[in-house]
């Protein structure tokens, strides 16, 4: 989450900046397609203030309210900031931009537009730096995209995202805007402004599927799970683990339930102590994993006798 706190500030310290300079040459140059890269900016501003906001609730402590604590926050304000880019962003992008279609007005003084564009890249471009090299030191040496599938802290790829959106969306409007400049086709800085807006419609789909993934609860990979049960079925006390369930609380929090088959010769009292065990173990070997809830079953519950449920956290 740090590394994610370092990329978020970069990106708000230049969107911050970028949007105000765009805003400004946009009202001097009657450009409809800086004003939409204003209003991307400006959305992207709100986001990493969203993200920051998440962050920050996310490691509120557990209460009687939210005994698991209040690690979800971070996801659901994920998923909010997603749905942002594509209503402020992307549909207010391609309206205004459908509106310039119709209806062109002349560029007046573009001078002013490559001037914030260039800057615009270059503050940008060093946020993207920034942010690539924070998740790329959390990949593992994972693809690029199975490491954004993988991942369970949103901010690190909702950064990455709106950052490379953001270069591409100025590629894009600096061409176009060269074209109908130098053709005097007025209408290219419209059609500028739509493609921006469909940028970002299509990576706010992409950025809502991961984090409603994680909001409705992911759990921990088939080959952690693996190792688990391995780990867990080394125990002198247990003959088998029967189902191992888990969610992602925060990227950094996993809840943990396990169906343990254990001896039938235990009584109550090495029962107890053989679950402490387990339970430390764990812990103590997946630092992740902050809750662990055993449920233990005798050898010989399938012949009918009653298993006595024992849960500890």
């Amino acid at each position: 989450m740090a590394r994610a706190n370092k990329s978020i500030y970069s990106a708000l310290a230049a969107n911050l900046l970028i949007a105000i300079t765009k805003f400004v040459a946009g009202a001097f140059t009657n450009s409809s397609s800086m004003i939409a890269e204003g209003i991307h900016s400006t959305v992207d501003t709100s986001n990493q203030l969203l993200l920051l906001y998440g962050l920050k609730r996310s490691v509120k402590p557990a209460d009687k309210y939210r005994p698991f604590g209040y690690g979800k926050e971070l996801y659901f304000w994920s998923f909010i900031v997603s749905i942002m880019i594509f209503g402020l962003g992307g549909v207010v992008s391609i309206t205004q931009g459908i509106e310039h279609i119709r209806h062109p007005e002349t560029l007046v003084n573009p001078g002013w537009n490559y001037v914030v564009l260039v800057l615009s890249f270059i503050f940008e471009g060093a946020s993207l730096i920034v942010a690539i090299k924070e998740f790329n030191k959390t990949r593992n040496g994972l693809p690029w995209w199975k490491a954004i599938i993988k991942s369970k802290d949103p901010s690190g790829f909702l950064v990455l995202f709106e950052d490379g959106a953001a270069v591409m969306g100025l590629i894009i409007v600096f061409v176009l805007m060269v074209l109908s400049h130098n053709l005097n086709m007025p209408f290219l800085d419209g059609l500028a402004s739509v493609l921006v807006g469909l940028l970002l419609i299509f990576v706010s789909f992409i950025l809502a599927r991961e984090s409603r993934s994680l909001l409705m609860g992911e759990g921990l990979s088939p080959e952690t799970q693996q190792k688990l049960k391995e780990l867990i079925e080394a125990d002198k006390d247990v003959i088998t683990v029967k189902s191992i369930l888990s969610t992602y609380q925060s990227p950094k929090e996993v809840i943990l339930v396990l169906i343990i088959t254990f001896q039938s010769d235990l009584d109550t009292e090495e029962l107890t102590a053989a679950i402490e065990r387990l339970r430390r173990e764990v812990k103590r070997k997946y630092t992740i994993i902050r809750f662990v809830i055993i449920q233990p079953q005798s050898a010989n519950i399938e012949e009918g006798n009653q298993s006595k449920d024992i849960f500890l956290a």
